[in-house]
């Protein structure tokens, strides 16, 4: 077997010994849980916006990237509930490059797997200690997630893993909202048939147990964009992709039908800083037609306090690593800009 079993990993048991979630943290995740799933089953009409940094690079700038995010969820929050992206594993493409915290707590140096795991339960306990902000992550390993799953209120399954059978079993055992995204295909039908297998139940292995999950009715779509098989990027978040996507729900056994829009990755074409433009496009959709006010949830943004990107070894705090994110100041007038769009959106 071409393997090298290199180091025993902690389990999840194990590591949320050694880094117990505080009793009043878990309490404030809780409340947190509930209003966002209040959102997806239409109990509350706040919008959702899930924003941060496109990985998590280092604790510092992300902590300081969230405390200001605070101040800005104090003054939106009668209409908007604000979530940190704290991404800590990134999936990649040819399997090379910057793989997240999780792998590389220290980006410039090489892996080790049980500091990471050590680094990124610290990093989304950190956030909500210091800002009373639960956080989102991507279920890019779904044998990883309860080294995070009693701190974190929303979980990604990215456009590369949605159509994979352990990604979706798992994701059907979940307790928090779940969002799906379209293959990179953009095949529609495929990311619907993986939120019908998370919103019900399943018998599975998991962690060299045999389990059972009661399904996730919070399960819903993500709409990232895809590419041809050119490698022609084609977003699909205008208003036809929407109504369409609202169609094909209905045709399927499904709860609480809702999307997230991603502004960036093929819907913005990489193009970062599109995802202001986007985001307002995809607003403006929601306040023409009723229907799509009540099925878009959210967006999701890739934001830090720095616009663009940069290489680890240019040390430039609070700027991306991996994809170039829009920096603060058009965080702000994005954030300013969806609040104004759901004030004026009636349903």
């Amino acid at each position: 077997m071409g393997l090298e079993f290199r180091a025993k990993l902690p389990s999840s048991a194990e590591i949320r010994e050694q880094l117990p979630l505080p009793t009043e943290l878990a309490t404030i995740k809780a409340k947190r849980d509930q209003e966002i799933k209040d959102i997806f089953s239409g109990k509350s009409k706040r919008f959702l916006l899930i924003i941060g940094p496109c990985s998590a690079d280092h604790q510092d700038p992300v902590l300081e990237y969230c405390n200001r995010l605070k101040e800005i969820a104090k003054q939106v929050e009668d209409s908007i509930m604000i979530v940190p992206r704290v991404y800590t594993n990134k999936p990649r493409t040819t399997g090379e490059g910057y793989k997240g915290m999780l792998h590389q707590p220290d980006p410039e140096k090489g892996a080790n797997v049980a500091s990471g795991i050590a680094a990124i339960r610290k990093l989304h306990m950190e956030v909500l200690r210091e800002t009373g902000l639960s956080t989102a992550d991507e279920m890019l390993y779904p044998d990883n997630l309860r080294y995070l799953s009693d701190i974190m209120s929303y979980i990604a399954v990215g456009a590369r893993s949605v159509e994979n059978q352990q990604h979706r079993l798992v994701a059907s055992g979940t307790d928090v909202p779940i969002g799906m995204k379209n293959p990179t295909s953009g095949d529609m039908g495929v990311m619907l048939n993986s939120i019908y297998a998370a919103q019900h139940p399943h018998d599975f292995i998991f962690r060299e147990w045999e389990v059972r999950s009661d399904g996730n009715p919070y399960a819903h779509a993500i709409l990232r964009g895809s590419q041809s098989k050119h490698g022609q990027m084609m977003p699909n978040y205008h208003y036809e992709d929407l109504k369409l996507l609202h169609t094909l729900y209905s045709e399927k056994d499904l709860v609480n039908p809702a999307v997230v829009v991603d502004t960036n990755h093929c819907n913005s074409g990489k193009h970062y800083k599109e995802q202001l433009r986007i985001a307002q496009e995809v607003m403006h959709s929601r306040k023409y037609s009723e229907e799509l006010a009540t099925f878009v949830k959210g967006l999701m943004v890739e934001s830090y306090l720095l616009e663009g990107n940069c290489k680890v070894e240019e040390h430039v705090f609070g700027k991306s690593i991996t994809d170039a994110c829009i920096g603060w100041e058009d965080t702000v007038r994005l954030i300013d800009n969806v609040y104004e769009y759901v004030q004026q959106t009636k349903f």
